[in-house]
């Protein structure tokens, strides 16, 4: 196996281009590497794993690197199945410095043993983002249209939406072309803003790449399949079916994928309505869950996915066929929900428009639904007019007498307006400098109630993270990285101290994981295994664990989280408390402690708590 990692940096201003070598041993990754890159450039970074190309399954992941221009910290973003084409180039990372005089169009191309073609091609952005299914599909469709002419085999596009250009918080889409055609299994680097980022910092808005060189990868499955029985007593197969088990289909909720399986098993956890459900009794959200999810929203998606089986792979051959699809749109668990329930919206016709009209738009799926939900509870409350926001509407925001179709609808249309809002930055809807800023510009302006209702986690002075899906505190620890699953999100109450070891834990699992780019479906074996293969290929086991440990360190030595700010963060904490008393009866002496301690001062409480956390991740991530 190839000992060293070949970076190819790249200059946008100049076009100039080198190639620069780190051995396997100092570096092992996107993650490490890109981290060092980034620490040196300041540059983006765009990489695989050492084992894309090989036969073991989700690695072929791509993993982009970088200081985030939402987060403001180094972080890590990731996109399934794009890795398979970039192995085509013969290198391990793209690194971006520099920005191009116009926006423009970068064509990646090698063709067999020949050096890599690296050529900058202007694009009218606005003219493509009219285009065919607009926005960032437009312009994937006008990129292909003019450079795939150039490659002998099927490339791949990354691409940015008019988000980049508007807000921090744009993502990065691409999508398997098959024959000649864009397939409408998109893939997404959305946390982080990195499309804000390509496009902003660097004057990009798209890369295209591909090619015919073949390296040495890794495809001995008899030996393989010696290492998995060794230690699982199965072939790699066997076991990747059942790792990803929830993720192709779940017998035991007759569902699948992850929105299929977390929306049926959600039960009093839902969470809707810009998070206003924890304020609810159980019994409320029950018959919530029951008449909105499973009796509609789950029961649509089972009926036009799951039954006929409309799945597919994220471009690399994989068992998990974890993308479920309905036409031309593909649903998972966190944009349908933050732009399903979290924001009124309990039926699949209304959130596909909606999540389509933001994917089109190129945003991190995620932040927008969070964002969008926050609007909408302040147009509901009366805190922002209408015509503040550049809308004629207000939500109906509220379970009782809510209308399931008419009323998700109704939502869904002005969750569309206010993209288009964002887009445009009409009236106050401007987060071209991000949402957490406008956020206290808003509270000073018309009262601490705007800020309040809008939950999020906080880096340094403007750093935010609409957090992931999930009723649980580990969702809004003080990490380095947060909007990932480099957090524990169990439902178990832990004092907050042991949750802060635990997401230490949790980071480094993950890491392990990405630093290879394999795909976290796959965790329930690659979480042990891939220590053990990059021994047996390298010889570099123990190295590689201690690897992970110091990059964990340098990642958590920038760490500038910021205790919690909006009033929802602590009463998002306190509601969980209790439940996990009142409705799991978990009976550990702290959790009574702790809600004591919320009952009596919610603000002095959530800031003991946070450190407590805090304290916990410090004490497990240092660099020795």
């Amino acid at each position: 196996m190839d000992t060293n990692q070949k970076v190819l940096l790249i200059d946008a201003a100049t076009g100039f281009y080198k190639i620069e070598r780190f051995p396997v041993g100092a570096f092992f990754g996107p993650v490490d590497l890109g981290l060092s890159m980034a620490g040196k450039y300041q540059s983006l970074n765009i990489g695989v794993g050492l084992l894309a190309g090989s036969i073991f399954p989700g690695s072929n992941r791509m993993v982009i690197t970088g200081f985030s221009p939402c987060w403001g910290g180094f972080f890590i973003s990731s996109m399934g199945g794009a890795g398979l084409v970039f192995d085509n180039l013969g290198i391990n990372m793209l690194s971006l410095v520099g920005r191009a005089p116009a926006p423009s169009v970068l064509c990646l191309n090698r063709m067999h043993g020949e050096e890599i073609q690296v050529v900058l091609e202007p694009v009218r952005m606005e003219q493509a983002f009219a285009s065919g299914r607009g926005g960032a599909y437009g312009l994937m469709q006008q990129v292909l249209e003019r450079f795939g002419d150039r490659y002998l085999t099927d490339p791949r596009i990354l691409a940015v939406g008019p988000a980049a250009l508007a807000t921090d918080f744009g993502a990065i889409v691409s999508a398997p072309i098959e024959d000649g055609k864009i397939s409408f299994v998109d893939t997404w680097a959305g946390r982080g803003g990195f499309g804000s980022k390509l496009l902003r910092e660097h004057n990009l808005a798209a890369v295209i790449y591909g090619g015919t060189y073949a390296d040495e990868d890794f495809r001995d499955r008899k030996v393989a399949d010696t290492w998995f029985d060794d230690r699982y007593k199965k072939r790699l197969a066997a076991k990747d079916l059942e790792a990803t088990t929830k993720y192709r289909f779940e017998p035991e909720f007759n569902t699948g994928g992850t929105l299929g399986v977390n929306f049926a098993s959600l039960g009093g956890r839902i969470m809707a309505f810009n998070y206003r459900t924890i304020y609810l009794r159980e019994d409320e959200r029950l018959d919530l869950h029951r008449r909105f999810i499973v009796e509609h929203y789950l029961s649509q998606f089972n009926e036009q996915t799951i039954l006929p089986r409309q799945q597919r792979t994220c471009g690399e051959p994989c068992t998990a066929v974890c993308k479920k699809m309905h036409g031309e749109y593909k649903k998972d668990y966190e944009p349908y929900q933050t732009m399903g329930p979290l924001c009124g919206v309990f039926d699949q016709e209304a959130a596909e428009r909606l999540n389509h009209h933001a994917d089109a738009y190129g945003f991190d799926a995620i932040s927008a639904g969070g964002v969008l939900a926050w609007f909408m509870e302040c147009l509901d409350q009366g805190l922002i007019t209408p015509a503040e926001l550049g809308v004629s509407h207000r939500p109906v925001f509220d379970a009782k007498g809510f209308s399931v179709a008419t009323d998700s609808r109704h939502n869904a249309a002005l969750g569309m307006a206010l993209l288009d809002a964002m887009i445009e930055r009409r009236g106050l809807a401007d987060l071209s400098e991000g949402a957490r800023r406008l956020a206290r510009l808003l509270a000073r302006d018309k009262g601490s109630a705007v800020l309040d209702c809008f939950l999020y986690t906080a880096y340094a002075r403007n750093g935010w993270m609409v957090p992931n899906q999930y009723w649980t505190p580990g969702t809004l620890s003080p990490m380095a990285i947060m909007g990932k699953y480099y957090m524990h999100y169990g439902k178990e109450f832990l004092p907050p101290r042991e949750l802060g070891r635990r997401d230490a834990q949790r980071f480094l699992r993950e890491l392990i994981m990405d630093n290879l780019g394999v795909c976290r479906f796959h965790r329930g074996w690659a979480e042990e295994m891939l220590p053990e293969i990059v021994g047996s290929l390298w010889g570099l086991k123990d190295e590689y664990l201690r690897n992970i440990a110091v990059t964990a360190g340098r990642i958590n030595s920038r760490n500038a989280s910021v205790s919690w700010e909006p009033l929802r963060a602590l009463d998002f904490i306190h509601t969980f408390l209790k439940r996990a008393r009142e409705v799991e009866n978990q009976s550990d002496p702290k959790l009574s402690g702790w809600i004591e301690a919320f009952d009596k001062d919610k603000r002095e409480a959530g800031l003991s708590y946070w450190y407590e956390i805090h304290k916990g991740i410090q004490e497990s991530l240092r660099e020795f």
